[in-house]
């Protein structure tokens, strides 16, 4: 079993920074994906950014410029760096673990964390 845990939320002005750390506790095998994902209410949950095993990256367009994903493999954490933050950035934002089965075949399996808080005051 995987266990997600996200950090690093808060409330800054628009312009500033935030940094988002997720930790994954289990059994991480390749092929994977992880990511992250937003909500804000009433709204489906978004990519925002995810990068594979093989340090592919994906990014929302809206973020792409201002977001970095990166992960740590030998100590299974994601981090988001996010710079310039405008207040439509405000959602809670969720780490998502997505493993595949060891020939990549299938959809894979997901395991979320319980999201953290970002607020974005103008």
């Amino acid at each position: 079993q995987v266990q997600v845990v996200e950090s690093g939320g808060g409330t800054v002005q628009a312009g500033g920074s935030l940094r988002l750390s997720c930790a994954a506790s289990g059994s991480i095998s390749p092929p994977n994906i992880m990511g992250w994902h937003r909500q804000t209410p009433g709204k489906q949950r978004e990519l925002v950014a995810e990068v594979t095993n093989a340090g592919i990256t994906r990014y929302e367009v809206s973020v792409q410029d201002r977001f970095a994903v990166s992960r740590d493999d030998a100590k299974n954490t994601l981090t988001l760096q996010m710079n310039s933050l405008k207040p439509e950035d405000t959602a809670i934002y969720y780490c998502r673990i997505r493993i595949f089965a060891s020939d990549g075949s299938g959809p894979g399996r997901d395991y979320w964390g319980r999201g953290t808080q970002v607020t974005i005051s103008s």
